[in-house]
């Protein structure tokens, strides 16, 4: 199975190549970015110091991460943080990230990248945030005795891990040294495999989000944008969640009040910002970096050309609708739920625990066409208790889950 993995990571580095030669973006910035990544690293690095290692897949994970990170830190000021990322969308949103003392590509998973890789930062503790199993990595870890934790990680019954072909892949769960578990659920597959070095903490976003939250600052020209109206901020968005905005906003936005409009596209490139203004083409629309203080109040749609300031915008919203749910998945709705709004996505939330306790609780509502968004949002435009209940119900679920980093903290103090 060993030689199969290696030849999986042979044929996902060449995949990457041709797509780099075919001019993909985002491939050319995974190569590139680990062009002499050794070398770069062994020019930076500073012989003696002591150092946590803190691994993250994309820019999802560092923000489950972030808080863990940050809070190690203050505890331990002699450490110096080594971040490391796999996709381009986390590295090159954050390759500055104060909070870390180094930032780099994570090198591709063979054997003597990973040997190369551990004996240059030579951690005295590991951290992978969620999701991330590297075979090589995890081996060489458990193999120079460097303790292993997985933080925020959830588990479901259909994973490879517990199916009777997963030998494999359970082999890299026996080289973590203790998972810190979002559920009970995950706990019970651990359990039924063999593996009880699990303590259950929860999820460490939602301390993230708020953190984040009981520390945003003003934003004046949004303030001016908002001019006293409702707003409903569309984040993370893909084509197939505008075109569902696109027809409720057009009757919602003269039924029963005026309504303005936030779009914060998942994917921020010129060419992609053009093709959301030409699609709502016909209303009055500003983009964020050519937004004056003057005329600002007079646009009805507002579009986010830039990366990093989703989360401080939910908290002049109204409602939220979150991009993704036509697509693979949602993007992060507790950033908007923090502040307390409403929120809308599409139909596939199933995998995303938070969306269906907040669908029960009454604080999140899925729908499939833009007939159902806009009955359903203009029910709570025109029945100000209902808006105000589901407000309630996202705010309190996010808080009433805080906690989880300093349950990590308490085990790693006394451990």
């Amino acid at each position: 199975m060993t030689l199969i993995y290696q030849f999986f990571i042979f044929i996902y580095r060449l995949s990457i190549r041709v797509a780099a030669i075919g001019g993909n973006a985002k491939a050319k910035r995974w190569i590139s970015g680990r062009k002499n990544i050794f070398d770069r690293m062994q020019s930076s690095l500073v012989p003696g110091e002591k150092r946590v290692w803190f691994h993250c897949a994309s820019l999802g994970e560092f923000e489950q991460g972030r808080t863990l990170m940050e809070k190690l830190k203050l505890k331990r000021k002699e450490i110096k943080i080594v971040l490391t990322f796999f996709s381009p969308s986390g590295y090159e949103v954050r390759k500055n990230y104060t909070g870390a003392d180094y930032v780099f590509y994570l090198p591709l998973d063979t054997k003597a990248n990973a040997e190369k890789f551990i004996s240059m930062i030579a951690p005295e503790k590991v951290f992978f945030v969620k999701y991330e199993f590297w075979f090589h990595y995890l081996h060489t870890l458990h193999k120079k005795n460097i303790p292993v934790y997985l933080v925020s990680t959830i588990f479901r019954p259909g994973q490879k891990f517990f199916n009777w072909y997963g030998g494999f892949f359970r082999s890299m769960l026996k080289t973590i040294t203790h998972f810190f578990l979002q559920d009970e659920e995950s706990a019970a597959l651990l359990h039924a495999i063999g593996i009880t070095n699990y303590t259950v903490t929860g999820d460490t976003r939602f301390d993230r989000v708020v953190e984040s939250a009981d520390g945003l600052k003003p934003i004046p020209m949004i303030e001016k944008f908002k001019d006293g109206k409702k707003i409903l901020v569309a984040g993370s968005t893909w084509k197939e969640d505008e075109q569902l905005i696109k027809s409720s906003f057009t009757y919602l936005t003269f039924h029963p009040s005026p309504l303005k409009l936030i779009i914060a596209p998942h994917e921020v490139n010129e060419n992609r910002i053009r093709e959301v203004q030409n699609f709502f083409s016909g209303y009055n629309i500003t983009l964020f970096s050519e937004a004056k203080e003057e005329t600002i109040s007079s646009s009805e749609i507002l579009i986010i050309d830039n990366i990093g300031m989703l989360s401080s915008i939910y908290q002049y919203g109204s409602y939220a609708y979150i991009g993704g749910g036509f697509g693979k998945g949602i993007h992060n709705i507790l950033e908007a739920a923090v502040v307390g709004l409403p929120v809308f996505f599409g139909p596939n939330y199933q995998k995303f625990r938070e969306a269906n306790e907040l669908i029960e609780r009454g604080g999140a509502f899925p729908v499939r066409s833009s007939d159902e968004l806009t009955s359903t949002l203009n029910n709570l435009i025109t029945h100000e208790n209902k808006c105000a209940a589901a407000s309630k119900v996202a705010r309190d679920y996010v808080y009433e889950r805080k906690g989880a980093t300093e349950k990590i903290l308490l085990f790693l103090k006394n451990s």
